[in-house]
């Protein structure tokens, strides 16, 4: 009696012929499920209010889905096994090297590497002069090209 009613006022509000048709059994199915005597003045509004929230419930479901699958990222390199174990080797000699620095060295190369520090917060940090930051990290730094040019 009233489908074809809720399946065009789903396919105006969605464009989609398909969805609508879906949407208004999904109505019409929920309806019967609860199994309620309904008057008969009341079904008409009941039913749309069903469909409009149904819809508005798979609108964000959709919503969520996409922004889901754009959030995965699929990842294809083109590095080759050789790639691999160069990039390892590398790796390891690097981590040797900064095992070779010396304290001071290291401990303002990675402030400045890994925690992103300017020289003026490590000096603070270290209550050291700005120069003497930057004396160290050129000299960590000049170490660390010595060590991972030789091969």
């Amino acid at each position: 009696m009233y489908f074809d009613a809720i399946r065009s006022y789903v396919y105006y509000r969605s464009g989609d012929q398909e969805m609508a048709t879906d949407l208004a059994q999904d109505v019409f199915m929920k309806l019967w499920e609860k199994n309620d005597r309904f008057d008969a003045s009341q079904v008409k509004g009941l039913l749309y209010k069903m469909a409009g929230d149904m819809f508005v419930s798979k609108i964000r479901r959709k919503a969520v889905e996409e922004k889901y699958q754009q959030g995965l990222v699929l990842r294809f390199s083109d590095q080759t096994p050789q790639d691999d174990m160069e990039y390892k080797e590398l790796k390891n000699r690097y981590e040797k090297a900064l095992s070779l620095l010396g304290e001071n060295q290291r401990v303002v190369f990675l402030m400045s590497r890994m925690e992103g520090l300017k020289y003026r917060e490590i000096a603070d940090r270290l209550d050291v002069s700005q120069k003497a930051v930057e004396k160290r990290m050129n000299q960590a730094l000049a170490f660390l090209k010595q060590e991972l040019m030789m091969k």
